[in-house]
């Protein structure tokens, strides 16, 4: 079982530490080699990785929620993707391929359920044919196992109630419950040794100026992150992986703004449990190429649930997933903030141009040069996340000579 110290509880077992205490002597203590700010799928997908390269080094774990992996890391489609989509070449493509392949082979170690019930890709007029034989040269590009072109009569095979003129087969493609994988990436991490924190918010960080009294490391850990409780902790070097929050985790390390975060709701429809047998698997439609989303598809779920979506909706708070949640200020970001009207965006950049692709970026300064930030990670960033994780893990190390 993933077990998890919630900011007072940390803050009071701090209390109870001699300031001499070591992370050799102690293992709740105020002092970090690493710490990873952000407890979804890539934080901890990262945090794991690290700490399996590096077991001698102390690593923490922050996390602003009760619990981790609640946000977009536990709201999605629950989708394994293949690849197919995704320029070849880029970041996207190389690390969904090599992440899919990893996630199957993690899910089967550690026996955790998923299915490979495999997606069609349908084309239902006769002018998206093109499209969607662009979009299996593009998936032989990328490598893409077992896909395949079938016609009318191969997607009655495949899935019985579906009409169509042609269609991509994928069968490589399958489903899981995310925020179950990102469980079992945190259990990982403690069990080697790592310390999670939930319900700590990091609203500052900075250097330090003087060494706590008592305290022997000197200046070893110059880094203190700061929550709104006044709870501290300090460390070497930080990575944050803060999702819909990387904008504003960077601007506190004094680091750029940009790419910032325009916050888009997608909602689903739920098939009645008696329509199930209509959806075998993944059903999408062939993208439409004015817009930088997938479109609507159906998905079936590890739970035997059936959903329709996503559509895309300005959201007016940033984990809004209700309807009428509001935040003044997330709303005012995105009303602010000059981009594409009526489009999905994960990231902007200052022009108001959609970032398509990973961000990695690090700031200037004595505290800017000392973090890194993943500061977009779009879909599929839940498939690639073990792929991510030795990406960052090779960034950390090349930045910080770990």
């Amino acid at each position: 079982m993933l077990r998890t110290l919630n900011s007072a509880s940390f803050a009071a077992l701090l209390a109870t530490v001699p300031k001499s205490a070591t992370c050799r002597t102690a293992r709740i203590h105020s002092t970090y080699d690493v710490a990873v700010v952000g407890g979804g799928i890539v934080g901890l997908a990262s945090a794991r990785e690290l700490i399996l390269r590096h077991p001698t080094l102390s690593f923490i774990l922050l996390e602003k929620e009760k619990d981790l992996a609640i946000h977009q890391s536990g709201h999605n489609s629950g989708v394994i993707h293949s690849g197919i989509y995704y320029t070849p070449g880029s970041l996207k493509a190389r690390l969904c391929g090599k992440g899919a392949s990893m996630a199957y082979e993690y899910l089967d170690k550690k026996g955790l359920p998923y299915k490979r019930c495999g997606k069609l890709i349908v084309a239902v007029e006769r002018e998206e044919i093109p499209r969607l034989k662009a979009l299996y040269e593009r998936g032989q590009k990328n490598n893409v196992r077992d896909l395949t072109m079938i016609d009318a009569k191969g997607i009655r095979e495949r899935e019985p109630y579906c009409r169509g003129l042609m269609a991509l087969d994928s069968p490589y493609t399958g489903i899981v419950d995310w925020r179950l994988v990102s469980l079992a990436y945190g259990k990982d991490f403690q069990e080697a040794g790592g310390t999670v924190v939930t319900e700590y918010e990091a609203s500052d960080m900075a250097m330090v100026k003087e060494s706590p009294a008592g305290n022997t490391d000197g200046m070893k850990y110059p880094i203190a992150i700061r929550d709104s409780k006044g709870t501290e902790v300090r460390c070497r070097y930080v990575l944050t992986c803060g999702g819909l929050y990387s904008d504003r985790l960077s601007q506190i390390s004094g680091c750029s703004p940009d790419p910032r975060i325009v916050p888009f709701r997608g909602d689903y429809l739920v098939l009645k449990p008696e329509k199930h047998y209509l959806v075998r698997g993944n059903i999408y439609p062939v993208p439409d190429p004015r817009f930088p989303f997938l479109g609507v598809h159906f998905t079936p779920r590890m739970d035997g649930s059936v959903w329709l979506g996503p559509n895309a909706v300005l959201a007016f708070k940033r984990e809004g997933y209700k309807l009428y949640d509001f935040d003044a200020r997330d709303f005012g970001d995105a009303l602010s903030f000059r981009g594409p009207a009526g489009v999905r965006a994960q990231a902007l950049d200052r022009d108001g141009n959609l970032v398509d692709d990973f961000v990695f970026d690090v700031g200037v300064g004595d505290v800017g040069s000392r973090v890194l930030h993943v500061r977009n990670a779009p879909s599929p960033a839940a498939t690639s996340s073990l792929a991510i994780a030795e990406m960052v893990a090779d960034e950390v190390e090349r930045r910080f000579s770990l």
